[in-house]
């Protein structure tokens, strides 16, 4: 609902009536991921569930959720030898539930914006199919929990696992029985998980650091450029930076919020300010940590980190040279290579060209 969200929110707080398709599951090569939505108003449409495959079908049966007032959970699968038949060329299936949403639906949908909008955590847990209230939800801070799902002890179960879920920014589907027992699987519930976007550290405030900013940016971080030097480090010249820092980089990385979800990419590619900063970042819970530099200044990097204490495992973390051998040679160039390498280690591609390989191209997680 991310992608849609001011759509949604313009029409909600306008009173109107809508409805709203929701990626809740996928199979194999599905185009898009849990979560992706799609509103629909009259004629008007917002959003995708598929890049185009079944948008037409569940433009359709959205306008129809909306005048039934009742939703629907509705699996599109491969399409058959008929052109006009509704299905998924790439082979991949989709469980979309299509439901009506109004300020009497959904009457927490103001407080859920607020809170993506400013970057705090929530989740949203609605009952797709069993013995439950279909279409039932319940919202859930790391804090505070608001609406119902129709049981107590289901309300308690889902609060506790989609608390966990966000922590992780997880969306996905979890099954309760009817009264919450967790040994069950009865009744389906899926979890969309809005948590504050991940955080990308650039230490170096050079013309690369301006290329990664723009990738990171696009790829949906929340960009960090960080540099002792004020006459570079400056807004002007990193304009789709959220933050611009002036300071040393270690100094900044030690009260620094870092989590598995952050990448740092160490660009400096000067001693006396990446090795401090690389002693500290191998010691945080960061996903990556990558540092510029030849095979050279790698190795000398290894033996400086070496002698300052740090063991095998943890320089056994560190990205470098970073990014993957796409033959980089300009700062753009690079910072595909850095976003390339991301992706990788995020969803476990192998990094070789899929016209060699064979078999699925997606995979549902790294290792999968």
């Amino acid at each position: 609902m991310r992608d849609v969200l001011s759509q949604v929110l313009s029409w909600w707080e306008a009173g109107e009536t809508f409805g709203l398709a929701t990626v809740v599951d996928t199979f194999r090569s599905a185009p898009r991921p849990p979560g992706a939505s799609m509103a629909v108003l009259g004629e008007e449409a917002e959003g995708s569930v598929s890049g185009g495959c079944v948008e037409g079908a569940v433009y359709e049966l959205a306008r129809e959720v909306v005048s039934s007032g009742t939703p629907v959970l509705q699996r599109y699968g491969v399409s058959d030898d008929d052109a006009f038949s509704v299905g998924l060329t790439c082979g991949g299936i989709l469980d979309v539930f299509v439901e009506p949403v109004s300020r009497h639906t959904f009457p927490e949908l103001g407080s859920v914006a607020a809170s993506v909008l400013g970057h705090e955590p929530v989740a949203v847990a609605t009952v797709l199919s069993g013995p439950g209230t279909v279409g039932a939800r319940r919202v859930i801070w790391p804090d505070r929990s608001g609406g119902s799902l129709g049981v107590a002890r289901l309300d308690a179960a889902v609060d506790d696992d989609a608390r966990g879920m966000l922590a992780q920014g997880l969306t996905g589907v979890r099954r309760y029985g009817a009264q919450g027992q967790r040994r069950l699987d009865e009744l389906a519930v899926f979890v969309q998980s809005f948590a504050p976007p991940p955080r990308m550290l650039i230490f170096g405030a050079i013309d690369f650091a301006a290329a990664v900013a723009r990738v990171g940016k696009f790829l949906g971080y929340h960009v960090v450029v960080c540099d002792a030097r004020p006459v570079f480090t400056t807004a002007k010249r990193f304009p789709e930076a959220d933050e611009v820092i002036v300071k040393w980089p270690h100094d900044y990385l030690v009260s620094a919020a870092v989590d598995e979800r952050t990448a740092i990419c160490v660009l400096t590619h000067d001693p006396k300010f990446d090795v401090p900063l690389l002693e500290v970042a191998l010691r945080t819970p960061a996903g990556y940590v990558g540092a510029m530099g030849s095979r050279r200044t790698h190795e000398d990097r290894l033996a400086r980190l070496a002698r300052a204490g740090l063991g095998e495992a943890e320089l056994a973390r560190l990205r470098s040279p970073i990014g993957l051998d796409l033959g980089a040679r300009t700062p753009e160039e690079t910072a595909i290579s850095i976003a390339a390498e991301l992706i990788q280690l995020r969803w476990g591609g192998s990094g070789r060209p899929l016209t060699d390989g064979s078999g699925r191209i997606h995979r549902d997680g790294p290792g999968t």
